[in-house]
């Protein structure tokens, strides 16, 4: 876990500069992708694989900030709330505390007998946000220029 706090306060900072960017840069690379694939002129193979690894860059930031999001609208309540959503209202007395992490993106209950339970951050998020980055991460080195392509197009 990259970033990981087990206090019950949320970084509050962190999860507010992690919502802008994501907010500004998933719009803009899926716009940079749609019009690299959208455009008559030039449209080979090189520009419709960095098209294509845009849009799933694109995909992979906006499913991560949609996690984040979640973390937006927790407060000390809310969270309180969320765990005795999870756990179930006869287990709720024996919730401890709240962990948290970036990277994977969780957040999670511990009960008293040590162990914890994933709360407000959907199961799908990680596996897709994920999925879509190992997707745009390849598309990118396929889309590198290389000296080789750079020799053909001349």
């Amino acid at each position: 876990m990259l970033v990981t706090d087990t206090s019950d306060d949320l970084s509050i900072g962190l999860v507010l500069l992690l919502n802008v960017i994501g907010l500004g840069v998933t719009p803009w690379l899926a716009v940079r992708g749609v019009r690299s694939l959208t455009r008559r002129k030039n449209r080979d193979p090189h520009t419709v694989v960095r098209g294509t690894a845009a849009l799933a860059w694109a995909c992979a930031i906006g499913m991560y900030t949609w996690g984040v999001l979640h973390f937006l609208l927790l407060d000390e309540s809310s969270q309180t709330q969320a765990c005795q959503e999870r756990v179930g209202s006869e287990r709720a007395r024996s919730v401890s505390g709240h962990e948290y992490s970036f990277l994977p993106l969780r957040f999670r209950c511990q009960v008293t007998t040590g162990e914890t339970y994933d709360a407000v951050v959907p199961g799908y998020v990680n596996p897709a946000a994920g999925a879509f980055g190992l997707a745009a991460a390849a598309l990118t080195f396929v889309a590198r220029p290389t000296y080789w392509y750079e020799e053909e197009k001349r």
